[in-house]
């Protein structure tokens, strides 16, 4: 049987380039730097589509329609939009009540948006998360919270079914135990991440880009658009 670290090394050989997109996450750096449309895209994902074929466009027009032309510039203009605009570009009202609460709490901790994600996410506690200023906010569930956190550089996991699908299996193929609950998941994600020399957000990223969508990889069908997400 193969050794846990050998099963991990083989996935990760199917998604070179992987740690500079880790690395733009931890930095704060996606979506060029724009926290506002960092937490669109969280917001958009709460509901569980497809991330390249619904989220992503759907925040690149966000972005052109009211980021570009500077109607939307910062947090607090996302916490005081008026939400039927906002619907001409995604029409769920439940993704922009998300959006809007996190970003008006986000703004009460930094004029600087970047600081302020940065703030919340070195502070927010993963045990008590329930009881975090986000994680209460209605809409918000642990896959959010954890997504947030590690775009404000946290170095962690979501347990997404994707992720604990593709981690079960590695823990299987390695003669180790599956693990269900997320909170012990997440936990144990993080400590087969490190244990085979990758930081736990790259073990969740890799996940998600060795799917496949029709023949192809998504780490290669959607190469265009990973520099800027």
């Amino acid at each position: 049987m193969l050794s846990l670290k050998e099963v991990v090394d083989s996935y990760m050989r199917s998604v070179p380039g992987l740690k500079e997109h880790c690395d733009r996450c931890l930095k704060t750096e996606r979506w060029g730097g724009s926290v506002v449309l960092m937490i669109v895209d969280a917001a958009f994902t709460s509901i569980g589509l497809n991330y390249f074929t619904a989220v992503v466009p759907k925040v690149e027009e966000f972005n052109k329609r009211f980021v570009e032309n500077g109607e939307i510039r910062s947090l607090k203009d996302l916490a005081g939009a008026d939400v039927r605009r906002l619907r001409t570009v995604w029409r769920n009202k439940r993704s922009w009540s998300v959006a809007r609460k996190i970003a008006s709490y986000l703004s009460t901790l930094s004029n600087n948006d970047r600081e302020a994600l940065r703030t919340w996410a070195g502070k927010a506690s993963l045990e008590n998360w329930r009881r975090d200023p986000v994680g209460r906010i209605k809409g918000v569930g642990l896959i959010t919270f954890q997504y947030l956190r590690m775009m404000g550089g946290i170095d962690t996991v979501m347990p997404d079914k994707i992720v604990k699908r593709v981690v079960n299996r590695i823990l299987v193929k390695a003669g180790l135990k599956p693990v269900e609950k997320d909170m012990e998941f997440i936990r144990e994600a993080e400590k087969v991440a490190l244990a085979c020399g990758y930081r736990p957000i790259e073990l969740c990223w890799m996940t998600w880009l060795i799917q496949p969508e029709g023949k192809v990889m998504r780490m290669e069908k959607y190469s265009n658009i990973l520099s800027k997400i």
